[in-house]
């Protein structure tokens, strides 16, 4: 016999509760197999869980959502990505776990049906309980609906106990309840204070970065944990016009000499720009900057000091992105965020490396007009526009583990914004985090180096003078909550940055 019934909200109850459900109701299904009640017609929220443990992990998460959305499971937003000890049968090698939020027309058993299809073709077996396996799908919600069969439980019933199922679920969520859906996620939950009160109990953020969960960035074969010290980002411009050293490296031998010259002084990662992005720059085509870019970037990736080096490709052009990863590039850095060729999200999606996402107004020939320059609280704008960037991107096919965050310092910005954001950086992840929290753990990426408004403070008109203000405003950073720091003079923004990751470790140790 099926039982079909609403849960009201109760006095005393957690599940529809009156905090979280408001004038929403969740519903309960109980069913045996055979006679099991299934939801069609309207499309359903669902939560989705993924681990591995087997073979090329993160390639068998890639391929389980390529499955996924060809099954009808419409991904919206993604987890980050975390590396975690394995949980109940622990002689068996660590996993990669996350989540996604996906909408999807397909009934709660249907839904069950395809991820178990997936699992199977993607070579799972039965196995031991809670051993290894390449890929493990889970439905850890299911629109406003508690369920409950013979073969499916719906929230899962193992979530509270799991911190790395709910570490993943966390960052699907904003910090504001934003629908009835996610009111209703809560109210089933164990705690009263529903799943942050969940999250919080079981140790919360205090237990990322322990040694049995890493909130990791996947780059170059290997996973990035990139919270454990501030990473120095070393530019090498290849254009004419560039602000502070155009022409200086246009030819292969002295961008090669630059490079070997940043990597002495420490730097982690060489961005390679060919196309000037200072105001008012032209843009030259996609063939033209490919022609400046290929042979330098082709040296680079071929000197010996490069094997444990990163590099990144400055381009806004899907082209320039697609033909740079093709020829070994690391990550891609886009000054628009994709909104200068809307072949960009796709392609970064295809090409499967991290993308820096800045903000940013306009193109570089607008983006100081008046009109861009409009902010009545410049952090809190900065933040609503680059989500909606990190939205665009994750409905392309993005996942938020490979997103990177700039917010555009000397971009459609004044002075007293690039102040204001440099001192804020804490308000832009907070401000992010109550539409996505997966957004506001990203690594955040800061490049104040040289630019105008530091000679506007210090009145110092040439940029070759503002090395000592740079350094300034990368500790103001750093402090700040930067991850990444982009620098023209690689040597004495290390030293800054050692000092700061030194003071930063002690203050963590103190507290």
């Amino acid at each position: 016999m099926n039982l079909f019934k609403k849960l009201l909200p109760t006095k005393n109850g957690i599940v529809g509760s009156q905090k979280y459900c408001r004038a929403t109701f969740c519903s309960i299904l109980h069913s045996a197999v055979d006679h099991s009640v299934e939801v069609h017609s309207s499309d359903q929220e669902v939560v989705i869980a993924l681990g591995s443990n087997v073979g090329d992990r993160l390639n068998n998460f890639n391929q389980a959502l390529q499955l996924m959305r060809k099954s009808g499971i419409h991904i919206t937003r993604h987890g980050c990505l975390y590396e975690t000890a394995p949980a109940y049968v622990t002689d068996q090698p660590q996993f990669l776990n996350s989540a996604v939020r996906a909408v999807t027309k397909l009934g709660p058993h249907e839904l069950l049906g395809v991820l178990k299809t997936i699992e199977r073709n993607m070579g799972r077996s039965g196995g031991i309980r809670y051993g290894p396996r390449p890929i493990d799908l889970d439905i850890l919600f299911y629109g406003k609906y508690q369920i409950g069969s013979d073969i499916l439980t719906v929230p899962h019933e193992r979530i509270w106990e799991r911190p790395f199922v709910m570490a993943p679920l966390m960052d699907l969520l904003g910090s504001v309840i934003d629908s009835d859906t996610v009111a209703c996620w809560h109210s089933l939950s164990t705690d009263s204070d529903g799943l942050f009160g969940l999250w919080e109990k079981l140790g919360g953020e205090s237990l990322i970065g322990k040694e049995g969960m890493k909130r990791v960035l996947p780059i170059r074969n290997h996973l990035w944990e990139w919270s454990k010290k501030t990473s120095v980002m070393g530019i090498l411009n290849l254009t004419p016009d560039s602000f502070s050293d155009g022409g200086k490296f246009v030819s292969v031998q002295n961008a090669v000499s630059h490079v070997r010259s940043m990597i002495s002084g420490g730097a982690d990662i060489i961005d390679i720009g060919a196309q000037s992005t200072r105001p008012m720059a032209s843009r030259i085509s996609a063939e033209q900057e490919l022609d400046r870019l290929i042979p330098v970037l082709e040296a680079v990736l071929e000197m010996p000091e490069m094997e444990e080096k990163l590099v990144s490709v400055d381009t806004f052009y899907s082209d320039v992105a697609s033909e740079a990863v093709n020829k070994g590039a690391h990550l891609i850095n886009d000054v628009s965020a994709g909104q200068l060729d809307p072949n960009m999200l796709k392609m970064v999606a295809s090409l499967d490396v991290p993308y820096i996402a800045m903000h940013m107004r306009g193109d570089p020939t607008t983006m100081q007009s008046s009109d861009n320059l409009q902010y009545s609280d410049v952090c809190s704008q900065v933040a609503s526009e680059l989500f909606s960037r990190v939205k665009d991107a994750e409905l392309s096919g993005v996942p938020a583990w490979r997103i990177i965050l700039d917010p555009g310092i000397g971009f459609s910005k004044k002075t007293e914004h690039n102040l204001d954001i440099l001192t804020g950086l804490p308000v832009i992840r907070s401000e992010i985090a109550k539409r996505s929290l997966a957004a506001s753990h990203a690594p955040l990426l800061i490049g104040p180096s040289r630019k105008r408004f530091l000679g506007e403070i210090c009145n110092r008109p040439a940029a070759g003078e503002r090395d000592p203000a740079t350094i300034a405003s990368v500790t103001a950073g750093i402090f700040g909550g930067a991850n990444i720091v982009r620098v023209h003079n690689v040597r004495d923004n290390v030293d800054a940055v050692k000092v700061c990751d030194a003071m930063l470790k002690e203050m963590s140790i103190q507290l």
